[in-house]
């Protein structure tokens, strides 16, 4: 089969109405708004309503598409939803989503590889387009991290939010030269020891002892989180620029995951990029796990700092260890 040009046509985004700033975390563990702004970067977060799941906020994402693009979900022909906090085991969030919206002629599955989630969805949606398989695909960013973070843990309380965004990929019409440019995504098992969740699977399956110990809750080590983290994003960042004979000079703009604020910025600074070129938006959303891309790329949309032609690049770094690249030239002007 030849091989086809992959774009992003569309996209939605969902936040959640409940609002989580800093100083009502104050109130609930040993910490300050100060400290939780210059250490991360964060000022509020999102946070679901009860009984509000990762499938009602990726509907809610698809809804905000369909409304900006007008887009049928019976054209749809598969979802793939990079997540870490399914609605349950089985069965997929994925397939809980096609039901929710419509989608009747869509397959799909979930993708888990943490807050590299969506680069990995977009490597793999990207797949099927190109071989011609499928001409519609919606690639999913979800993520309800209050459903597993411990609000007594002061040094992972204040990372965290819930969110949903949303794109579709279809193949380049004619001469357009949008679409992704490159992808590089990597992994390494050594790395699974610092940014975990040990409960709930067939290793530690549900007992009173794994939940007396919490082990149903998100566990992070910082430090070498954060150490990997910028040398991991910096380093794909900087292949993918150079094996396309790029440089940071030539980067609209950078939206690399939504972690923390100093990753941000280091990541920014070895790359020796201007402000203006780099998203940030870590201070209303927190980290959102495999949303904070696509929030990044729809309020840059929303705000008309990037338009067609212009070249981006998507970098981010997760558990696993996982991390990757993607450069994409923007295929069209919105609003």
């Amino acid at each position: 089969m030849n091989k086809l040009r992959t774009t992003i046509t569309a996209i939605g985004k969902y936040t959640p109405k409940r609002i989580l700033a800093n100083p009502e975390l104050e109130k609930m563990v040993d910490t300050t708004d100060e400290w939780i702004r210059t250490r991360t970067g964060v000022i509020e977060r999102h946070i679901v309503e009860k009984g509000e799941a990762t499938s009602d906020m990726g509907a809610a994402a698809f809804e905000d598409m369909k409304n900006r693009f007008s887009v049928d979900p019976l054209d749809i022909d598969l979802i793939i939803v990079a997540t870490v906090t399914p609605d349950m085991f089985f069965p997929s969030t994925a397939a809980i989503i096609q039901h929710s919206i419509g989608a009747k002629n869509a397959w799909g599955f979930d993708l888990s590889a943490a807050c590299s989630g969506f680069l990995y969805a977009l490597v793999a949606g990207l797949q099927f387009i190109e071989t011609g398989q499928h001409q519609k695909v919606l690639i999913f960013g979800a993520d309800t991290m209050s459903s597993i973070t411990d609000y007594t843990d002061r040094n992972t309380c204040v990372l965290f939010g819930d969110a949903a965004s949303v794109v579709l990929l279809e193949s380049t019409k004619g001469n357009d030269d949008s679409g992704i440019i490159d992808s590089i995504v990597k992994m390494d098992g050594a790395g699974q020891k610092y940014l975990y969740m040990a409960g709930g699977g067939s290793k530690n399956p549900p007992t009173h002892e794994t939940i007396d110990k919490k082990m149903h809750y998100l566990y992070q080590e910082g430090r070498p989180v954060f150490k990997f983290a910028v040398s991991k994003m910096v380093e794909t960042a900087t292949e993918i620029l150079e094996r396309n004979s790029l440089t940071g000079q030539d980067i609209t703009l950078f939206v690399p995951h939504q972690a923390n604020i100093r990753i941000i910025n280091a990541c920014a600074s070895k790359l020796k990029l201007k402000d203006e070129q780099v998203m940030r938006n870590i201070d209303k959303y927190a980290n959102t796990t495999a949303a904070t891309i696509p929030l990044g790329l729809i309020e840059a949309m929303d705000e008309k700092r990037i338009k067609k032609g212009d070249i981006i690049l998507l970098t981010a770094f997760g558990g696993g260890f996982t991390w990757g690249s993607i450069l994409l030239r923007w295929g069209f002007n919105y609003g």
